[in-house]
């Protein structure tokens, strides 16, 4: 039995009619329910006829679970009975209530079994012959991320409303009831955000330490790199179990008119209804470019953040120059119980806010300093011996305060936003439970000079 599919780039001869078509999904939008009853996914596919025209494909279905869930890049789909229609002289296709569909793992095999059908998908005889044939075609044709002025990396997103990034996708998790979150990278460091808070905010409105609600456990950090800011991208309710339907975690992709936000001095990316997701290939040329950039500023800079010089800071000093910097992340995963690092961070708060109250009743220093890079912000205590180095003893709360406001990025009045320098910071740690050292962990400033 056969089943006779047209090519992609004859469907605008079939305007008002039913077909089949066979091709290669190359981009997606992200499952998510529509303004009606239904649920709805938009489909970019090609073929060996028009592998430089992509056809859209608009899927609806009443359940969330029964749309086409794209596992990896080059992954085929079968289309059946499927409406073509017009709009403004290009064709498009509908997903009817008659409609089926397939999906079929792109890659070179002997197994020819979908790993997908909605319910009324019958396979027939001919459709083992046309996916060989589309999978032969993949293996010999690129499909990469395409060009667009609106590519940029992280570490360029400043004063953009909506980007496009290639970017590895790490983790997905519902971070509260209905809320899930997204976690990208791409090798380089986004910048860092001026503060709009006044420094008395911290009082009764801490800055967030990270955009989740809770920081993620310990086994899912560890797969995250050490260098280079993980992006965290949020949806909201219309994105039912997200972690479910959003199959290629661990896959490099292209975010296409991914919105751009900031949160309590912290980047946020926001899925929207034009968002859009481009699998890639790890050879596609997007990809090793952006490892190549990452692997060589790894050799040039360390551990040390994008923006910051590569000097010595004049704001601080600390005790063994000659010690490598860290990222707050390898603090926060360091495998030991106690230890050290320097690291190169911001002092983006402090508490208490007022420098006449750093001093306790007897006299002793007592400081929450909030401080961060691109891979995490942290709390770290500022505390007797340690302070009194810190500031090099005892000055008066003028002298304090002025060194404070230089930390801080505190210039004119208390509303300006604040735009924290760069420094040098020695930075320890203990944890207090070996079950869990990750989880138990404090902070604490050390060995380091405030000598501006």
């Amino acid at each position: 039995m056969g089943r006779y599919t047209v090519k992609v780039k004859d469907v605008g001869s079939y305007f008002n009619r039913s077909v089949n078509i066979i091709g290669i999904v190359v981009e997606f939008s992200i499952p998510c329910k529509s303004n009606g009853s239904d649920y709805c996914t938009i489909l970019k596919i090609i073929d060996q006829s028009q592998n430089d025209h992509e056809l859209s494909v608009n899927v609806f279905m009443t359940s969330i679970n029964a749309l086409p869930h794209i596992r990896a890049h080059k992954d085929i789909i079968l289309l059946c009975n499927v409406r073509i229609e017009n709009y403004e002289q290009n064709p498009f296709v509908i997903f009817c209530k008659t409609s089926s569909f397939a999906l079929f793992d792109g890659r070179v095999s002997d197994d020819f079994r979908p790993y997908q059908v909605s319910p009324t998908f019958q396979l027939v005889d001919s459709d083992k012959d046309s996916v060989r044939r589309m999978r032969n075609w993949s293996q010999i044709s690129s499909f990469d991320a395409g060009i667009s002025q609106h590519v940029v990396s992280l570490e360029d997103i400043e004063g953009k409303a909506f980007v496009d990034l290639v970017c590895k996708v790490l983790h997905v998790c519902e971070v509260s009831s209905g809320k899930w979150m997204l976690f990208v990278w791409d090798g380089t460091d986004a910048p860092p955000i001026s503060i709009n808070t006044k420094i008395t905010d911290e009082e009764q409105n801490a800055l967030l330490l990270h955009i989740e609600p809770v920081r993620l456990p310990e086994d899912v950090l560890r797969n995250f790199p050490h260098v280079g800011t993980v992006l965290r991208i949020v949806a909201d309710e219309v994105y039912e179990e997200l972690g479910v339907h959003f199959q290629i975690v661990g896959n490099w992709v292209r975010m296409r008119n991914l919105q751009c936000k900031t949160k309590s001095g912290l980047w946020k990316g926001v899925l929207t209804p034009a968002t859009k997701c481009r699998p890639l290939s790890e050879k596609d040329n997007s990809v090793i470019y952006r490892l190549r950039v990452c692997n060589e500023r790894i050799l040039e800079r360390g551990r040390i953040p994008s923006t910051a010089s590569l000097n010595s800071d004049i704001l601080t000093v600390t005790g063994n120059e000659r010690v490598g910097f860290a990222t707050l992340l390898d603090l926060l995963l360091s495998p030991l119980l106690y230890g050290g690092y320097k690291c190169v961070v911001r002092m983006v708060a402090v508490y208490p806010s007022q420098t006449k109250d750093f001093r306790s009743p007897v006299g002793n220093y007592r400081i929450r300093m909030t401080l961060e890079d691109p891979t995490a912000r942290i709390h770290a205590l500022l505390c007797l011996e340690n302070a009194e180095e810190f500031f090099c003893g005892y000055p008066d709360v003028d002298t304090l305060t002025n060194k404070m406001n230089k930390l801080l990025g505190v210039e004119g009045c208390e509303f300006s936003p604040r735009n924290p320098p760069w420094v040098h910071c020695c930075i320890g740690f203990h944890s207090s439970d070996e079950s869990d050292a990750i989880g138990s962990r404090d902070f604490h400033v050390c060995n380091t000079r405030l000598v501006a």
